[in-house]
């Protein structure tokens, strides 16, 4: 499987567009089976080379960085771009079917079995839980992909038998033209606004995950979300739909308290589980139909799901400070996000919000926030400091940073309530990252 890949790419002129995690990999894998090819590295950050030793004495090397690294394109034979890299404001028809991808030359080349798993909200927990599904039952698999785990570094340990699970991104299914033998496609809500031309290019870039499967294949999508029930059209593959909302026309579905796959039972919701809430029950839903389409052991299935623990920032619990419950859901970069949380949780007495303004739509949001139970809203820059203007029912706080969010809340919160961070923002231009965020207001809680 690698020796064909390394066949295709050894009569090719290469850029590897992107330094990251994911571009070194892809470097070193060339390297590996290629020890004389000629690479192109292209990067934005200014004499990036200067800071890896392994490109110290590869003379087969030639880097472009600073602002021209997006410069002629179109003279290579392909383009290995990684995701974050965006093309919104470019001109990209004249190369555009030359933009590939780690992701797109696995598929391309592999013919592993692959679970393919996106959605704006909640692709990561229900990737990791497929993955403890499966490798509880003894399944040889592997959890890759935009959860932080580049497939290229793990070729060498993939063989023919091995099952991946590959959670995946907009950015990264944005030039696919291959899907996964199961798609699942969780929901779409206003997200990474900055980096598509429209909403609807972002929908369409996720609507890739389902739109080159065959009939040997098989696809889930809830049916609840408004956009997908809109924008997914003629899938090829068996598709089953998924409704918490109880639809009974979905194939996977709620009814009473019970989940049922077709006209099979397969889960009390009543059951006890660390993933509360309803949009975490859909991801188990997603899951539990995973595990009926394989054929797996439904009891084993059922006892993965009720022990698997909250991922680190999913809504997860910090502890019980001077009588306070604090919860770090940083992982919220979307409205949606945060309304599902506080509904989760159901005694948010302090809500933290607010972090980098992408142009997303907040009305919605500020209508429920405005009619909840919370009492009090501390609103952190730059969104946070938008929507305490349009607020009228709530208390709102205006801090600057994290470290005055936590101390306000730590006053204002009544004894034996919670404390919510669920910022409905991304936390770029503030933070490195949603995890950074959500290790400092976890460091912070537990201070004195």
């Amino acid at each position: 499987m690698v020796s064909d890949l390394i066949k295709y790419l050894s009569s090719k002129k290469i850029n590897i567009l992107g330094f990251g995690r994911e571009g070194q990999s892809t470097y070193k894998l060339i390297r590996k089976y290629l020890p004389e090819k000629e690479i192109i590295i292209s990067d934005l950050k200014e004499n990036f080379q200067n800071e890896y030793d392994f490109l110290e004495n590869d003379k087969n090397v030639e880097f472009i960085s600073g602002s021209k690294y997006l410069d002629d394109l179109e003279k290579y034979d392909i383009i290995i771009k990684s995701p974050g890299i965006s093309f919104a404001k470019i001109d990209i028809s004249k190369f555009r079917d030359k933009i590939s991808s780690q992701m797109e030359l696995f598929m391309q080349f592999f013919s592993n079995y692959t679970i393919g798993i996106t959605g704006t909200k909640g692709k990561s927990t229900t990737s990791s839980l497929i993955y403890s599904i499966l490798k509880e039952q003894n399944k040889d698999c592997l959890l890759l992909g935009n959860i932080g785990k580049p497939i290229f570094e793990y070729v060498d340990k993939i063989n023919e038998n091995t099952i991946l699970v590959l959670e995946m991104s907009a950015h990264q299914l944005e030039f696919m033209t291959h899907s996964p033998n199961i798609a699942i496609l969780l929901n779409v809500f206003e997200e990474h606004l900055d980096h598509y031309k429209s909403y609807e290019d972002y929908i369409k870039a996720k609507c890739n995950i389902y739109k080159f499967q065959n009939e040997n294949d098989h696809f889930l999508y809830s049916i609840d979300n408004e956009k997908l029930r809109e924008y997914v059209k003629f899938p090829k593959a068996k598709t089953y739909t998924i409704s918490v909302e109880k639809n009974a026309d979905s194939d996977i579905s709620l009814v009473g308290d019970d989940v049922y796959f077709e006209n099979k039972k397969i889960y009390d919701q009543n059951q006890k589980r660390n993933l509360v809430g309803t949009y975490n029950l859909s991801n188990i839903m997603f899951a539990l139909g995973v595990s009926e389409i394989l054929n797996l052991d439904l009891k084993k299935s059922i006892q993965s799901v009720n022990n698997f623990k909250t991922l680190k920032h999913r809504l997860e619990y910090v502890g019980k400070f001077n009588g306070i419950e604090f919860y770090d859901n940083s992982i919220a970069t979307v409205p949606m996000a945060t309304i599902e949380a506080v509904k989760a949780l159901k005694n948010v007495d302090t809500l933290i919000i607010g972090g980098m303004d992408r142009g997303i739509d907040y009305s919605e949001f500020i209508e429920y926030i405005d009619n909840s139970n919370i009492s009090n809203i501390v609103c952190m820059p730059k969104t946070g400091h938008d929507i305490a203007k349009k607020l009228k029912n709530k208390k709102a706080y205006i801090v600057n940073t994290i470290e005055e969010a936590v101390n306000v809340s730590k006053k204002v919160t009544k004894k034996d309530k919670s404390c919510l961070l669920s910022p409905a923002a991304a936390s770029y231009g503030f933070f490195k990252n949603f995890e950074e965020k959500g290790d400092k207001f976890q460091e912070l809680v537990k201070k004195n």
